[in-house]
């Protein structure tokens, strides 16, 4: 599997052409909550257990991060995002908390949010650490290892016909989108200095390339794509700059 990283290309088409690239996905849009969800024994299976044994050593970081959060900020130590898991059902995702809290707080993060970032968020988010409350959520059924990251309901609300593909399968802690696409996205996202930038720029240049990313895994998964997006996930936290591995499909 070949992806050419050509992102502004990518970018200028209007998210109203996104709907012409999902026509060509060979999946149906199936109906009812039950059914809008597709995880194999397999992958279901390989969560629960994955979960539990990084649950062991993890742990004591979870704890060891709480207590630095209730002394540094105080509670809430959580941050409780409402995700979408299938276009009509949500759940409520699970992250440390790494702003300072504010009235309001709705839509992506751009630049204009990074004043509330706090000194220990900045590490949380950029080791990850501030994900690692998601394996409850992976335990739960809510989530999965791999998979798309999971939409606000307003993004599904504007892309009905693809998130109701792409919520075939379980959100993900990390996918495809997320590994080839986190910075440039993050490089986008900093240059957006208001609210309404930020939310034009999601909109129009970020959503519509993540989508096409998902729907592209969305024909390809496997257990060995989930393996080498997990590594190559793993290998670029820990080690900055790190150059992906080509995927070979199997």
């Amino acid at each position: 599997m070949s992806i050419i990283q050509d992102w502004e290309r990518t970018e200028r088409r209007p998210p109203e052409r996104v709907a012409a690239a999902s026509a060509a996905i060979p999946y149906g849009i199936l109906t009812g909550p039950s059914a809008s969800i597709h995880m194999t024994p397999g992958k279901r299976a390989f969560d629960i257990v994955f979960s539990l044994l990084l649950l062991i050593p993890l742990s004591l970081v979870m704890l060891v991060v709480a207590a630095i959060l209730l002394v540094s900020q105080g509670r809430p130590i959580l941050y409780v995002a409402p995700r979408m898991r299938s276009p009509d059902e949500s759940f409520n995702q699970l992250k440390f908390r790494t702003m300072r809290r504010a009235a309001e707080d709705s839509g992506a993060s751009g630049a204009h949010k990074n004043w509330r970032i706090t000194r220990f968020g900045c590490i949380l988010r950029r080791t990850r650490i501030d994900e690692m409350p998601q394996l409850f959520n992976i335990l739960r059924g809510d989530m999965s290892f791999v998979g798309p990251r999971p939409p606000l309901r307003e993004y599904v609300e504007r892309f009905p016909r693809e998130y109701a593909q792409v919520l075939q399968m379980r959100p993900g802690a990390t996918g495809l989108a997320t590994l080839i696409y986190h910075a440039h996205e993050d490089a986008i996202m900093a240059s957006c200095g208001t609210a309404e930038a930020t939310e034009q720029a999601y909109y129009r240049r970020c959503l519509p390339t993540k989508l096409q990313l998902d729907m592209i895994y969305l024909r390809r998964r496997s257990f060995a794509l989930d393996m080498w997006i997990i590594w190559n996930t793993v290998m670029t936290v820990i080690i900055p700059g790190w150059k992906r591995t080509r995927w070979t499909k199997r």
